[in-house]
């Protein structure tokens, strides 16, 4: 149990505040490669502060395609610069024609170009960085200098891209928090998902069934916190406990196996509010994977015309859990017990780098040095269950939204099917 204090100074993201400033040390997606093509500028919220996210018409110095973001509002009358029209160096506000560059400098005043340039100084907008990686657009709105944005393996691997998102009601901590909880497998998975099979009359994923833990484990590292399960049947040199799968703190959570490889991405959006993406690669062994010329993205759902949650599907079921604890949790009421281990040392991790941050120090997980490829512990065979749990995943995971779901599930059939897995249940 927490005191008021304690859980508002977990959940406030805004400036000024702990947790705030702890996030801001952090890059974070906040559009898609594809929606920027469609049109060079979109409004992003992020950490309780509203952008303006565009991309040049021209390549950067690099030769890759360049973005840029600044705060909404325009330092001279406070018209929105999501309606701005992007230059070749810049973007001007639409309404006076004031234009700024990638650093939010004020290069040129439309009425009066003969300003001085000691005026414009005072005149700049407030701005991040932005770049492109892995079919989505990130963004950096903390104080410089910028660490590297982190090329987790999911990002820059070979394979079929499917970006599933939406905006959920909730705090972004209870749905951290979910990522250190490996018993609702057994239950809200498991229990809850035959319940609902049995009185609405579908088919249980068998790869869900009689999850039954023996023992949980956590092992913190440099990326975060590593989470292990022992089920009911298997030994320590399975791959659910030898090797697990991490938390990415602060905000993300590496899982998958069998062929699927998903980081679920949590942005804080503000106080209240979520962007929950769940970004898949699928690259199956026994099978030559197609290039993808582009990330297929779309909103998958998870409320219905009535308003009820849609509990048929894994991540449908979290939502119900995550959502319907209330826009913000309120840990005063807890009772935490002796399973919750894993959330307990999460907080911890969150306080110790709420601390460095405060200090000026790295929090964990900032990467500085330039890299390649950062390649984080994932199980291979998810729960003993072969490339059954793959293609079940798809019937009965938020990837059934997804327009190339069919397609998906072919993939792993056929890959199955030359590496031989006739054992396999599809």
């Amino acid at each position: 149990m927490l005191t008021q204090e304690q859980n508002d100074e977990l959940t406030q993201v805004g400036p000024g505040t702990p947790m705030g400033t702890l996030l801001r040390n952090y890059w974070y997606p906040v559009a898609i490669t594809r929606e920027l093509e469609d049109f060079p500028v979109k409004k992003a919220r992020l950490l309780g502060e509203d952008w303006a996210v565009y991309k040049l018409p021209n390549p950067g110095p690099d030769g890759r395609p360049a973005y840029g973001i600044v705060d909404e509002r325009c330092p001279h009358r406070g018209a929105s610069m999501v309606y701005g029209m992007v230059e070749d160096d810049g973007i001007r506000c639409g309404y006076h024609g004031w234009k700024f560059d990638q650093d939010g400098t004020c290069v040129e005043i439309l009425a009066e170009p003969d300003s001085s340039p000691k005026f414009r100084e005072q005149c700049g907008i407030k701005s991040g960085e932005a770049q492109e990686l892995g079919g989505l657009i990130w963004a950096y709105v903390g104080d410089g200098p910028a660490p590297e944005l982190p090329r987790y393996s999911a990002y820059v691997m070979e394979g079929i891209r499917d970006i599933g998102h939406s905006f959920l009601p909730c705090n972004w901590l209870q749905i951290m928090e979910n990522a250190v909880d490996p018993y609702h497998v057994e239950s809200l998975h498991g229990m809850y998902f035959e319940f609902l099979a049995h009185h609405k009359n579908f088919e249980m994923p068998s790869a869900f069934k009689s999850n039954k833990h023996e023992k949980i484990g956590f092992d913190v590292f440099e990326h975060g916190i590593v989470k292990r399960r022992l089920l009911v049947g298997q030994d320590e040199e399975s791959d659910d406990w030898k090797i697990g799968h991490p938390l990415v703190f602060p905000y993300k959570m590496w899982v998958g196996g069998n062929g699927v490889y998903q980081m679920q991405i949590r942005v804080p959006v503000d106080d209240t509010t979520t962007w929950m993406l769940f970004y898949s690669v699928h690259n199956p062994d026994g099978i030559d994977v197609p290039e993808q010329a582009h990330a297929v993205d779309y909103e998958y759902e998870w409320i219905d015309d009535k308003g009820n949650y849609i509990v048929d599907y894994i991540e449908g079921q979290d939502i119900m859990a995550w959502v319907t604890q209330g826009d913000i949790v309120d840990r005063t009421r807890e009772k935490i017990t002796k399973s919750d281990i894993g959330v307990v040392t999460l907080r911890k991790m969150f306080r110790e780098a709420m601390d460095d941050a405060a200090a000026g120090k790295d929090p964990v997980a900032v990467v500085r040095e330039p890299h390649d490829d950062i390649v984080l512990p994932l199980e291979r065979d998810k729960f003993g269950r072969g490339a059954e749990f793959a293609t079940q995943w798809i019937d009965r995971g938020s990837m059934r939204y997804s327009p190339q779901a069919d397609d998906l599930k072919k993939l792993h059939l056929e890959a199955a099917a030359n590496r031989g897995d006739a054992s396999d249940k599809f």
